[in-house]
């Protein structure tokens, strides 16, 4: 149940709802007092508090889980063939590129504050896909694909980012020394160990030590899922030839990823006290808050079907066949809601508890809510328009006495 899309969204949604209506009662303070509260080794600097364990410890299991599905996507997905992937790659580009300019140009004057430059850029898969399924019945198929395609190419960019531009004091010989654990989990999953006893204590040591280089510790998820093989080699027809072990690690990690990982962090990252109307009146007056809200609104939007009809119409790229160009506005709109990794990157800008970080969390909570709502409204009214031409099909396929494939009962030929 927790490998379903739509539950793992459905937990991440609980999770920032009950956040958010406890940090707006009168027991506020039980809610900063959970999350700051300290626990972890003091000696090796892991007495973090329980938020920042949920961002940097939790979300290296998600992060895992993506690693493992950009290697799939690059080695045996639509990745793999360079003119299938380049509109998708494209909109990634152009839904990341056009919503941090929005957030510059707003931030641009004295009020501003640059730093979050990065927070609109980002789509969060799994709250996104879990809206397209819900509301998608009659969609294409090639609609979901192409989100997942970009929502992948759009981790590996907030990887990047995260790595390049979030990273304070940069200490080589820790990373250098992350190498090593990394390096033998590599060589244990080339050849098909999966011994947990083996495997886990090398993936924390690997995680403590890029934690204490100055990385973010998210990236060590990126970078063993890296290793694990998704093919498994043989000569071409031998009988050890196969899927590699990383479809076994994400059957077996994605439910602790979308069942545990992802709400705790949507809980402790949540959690922003609005004030009232006039509280959110007074957020949306901070320039962050707007870049953000129309970074993921307008930005996303314009950003991922602009590029995309510019690829298409200049270059030999093509749209599939089953979409029409209003299905890759709304898909456009979808990946608008950032969520998980817009709010991680706002705490990496402006810190936890700061007044600014209120105003990113109610800048990425509403832009995120507006580009649900706004993508199910179109989703909802095209999945209504595939839905009569099924049922038109479906009717002359009757007429002309062809026996309908979802009828459990077809009605007999002309010849009995």
């Amino acid at each position: 149940m927790l490998r379903a899309e739509t539950t793992g969204g459905l937990l991440l949604l609980a999770g920032a709802l009950i956040a958010i209506v406890w940090a707006n009662t009168p027991w506020a303070s039980l809610y900063e007092d959970l999350r700051d509260l300290r626990i972890g080794p003091s000696a090796v600097h892991l007495d973090l508090t329980l938020g920042t364990w949920a961002a940097d410890g939790l979300l290296a299991i998600f992060f895992f889980v993506a690693g493992l599905e950009l290697k799939r996507e690059f080695v045996s997905g639509d990745l793999r063939d360079p003119r299938r992937a380049a509109l998708p790659v494209a909109a990634a580009v152009g839904g990341m590129a056009v919503p941090a300019l929005i957030f510059v140009l707003w931030n641009l004057g004295p009020d501003g504050a640059l730093t979050g430059w990065a927070i609109p850029t980002a789509t969060d898969i799994a709250f996104a896909v879990a809206v397209l399924a819900v509301i998608s019945t009659h969609l294409p198929s090639g609609l979901r694909t192409f989100l997942l395609t970009l929502a992948v190419i759009d981790d590996l960019f907030a990887i990047t980012i995260i790595a390049v531009f979030y990273t304070d004091e940069l200490q080589l010989s820790y990373l250098a020394l992350a190498l090593v654990p990394i390096a033998l989990f590599a060589l244990l999953v080339q050849k098909r160990i999966r011994t947990a006893w083996l495997l886990v204590p090398l993936a924390g040591l690997a995680w403590v030590l890029v934690h204490e280089s100055g990385v973010h510790a998210t990236v060590a998820g990126v970078l063993l899922g890296f290793t694990v093989p998704v093919i498994r080699s043989a000569a071409a027809g031998g009988p050890d030839a196969g899927p590699g072990l990383a479809e076994h690690f994400e059957h077996l990690v994605r439910p602790i990823s979308a069942g545990i990982a992802v709400p705790v962090f949507a809980f402790f990252a949540a959690g922003v006290t609005v004030g009232g109307l006039d509280g959110l009146l007074d957020s949306l007056r901070d320039p962050v808050a707007l870049g953000i809200v129309t970074g993921l609104v307008i930005g996303k939007t314009i950003g991922i079907a602009g590029s995309t009809w510019l690829l298409s119409t200049f270059t030999r790229a093509d749209l599939d066949d089953e979409l029409s160009w209003l299905d890759v506005i709304g898909l456009s709109m979808l990946a608008g809601i950032g969520f998980t990794v817009s709010l991680l990157i706002g705490e990496l800008a402006f810190g936890t508890g700061s007044e600014r970080d209120d105003h990113v969390k109610v800048g990425v909570l509403l832009g995120s809510v507006l580009c649900a709502l706004l993508a199910s409204i179109l989703l909802r009214a095209r999945n209504h328009h595939y839905r009569r031409i099924c049922e038109a099909e479906k009717v002359d396929a009757d007429a002309d006495g062809i026996p309908d494939l979802f009828d459990d009962h077809p009605r007999p030929s002309t010849a009995d």
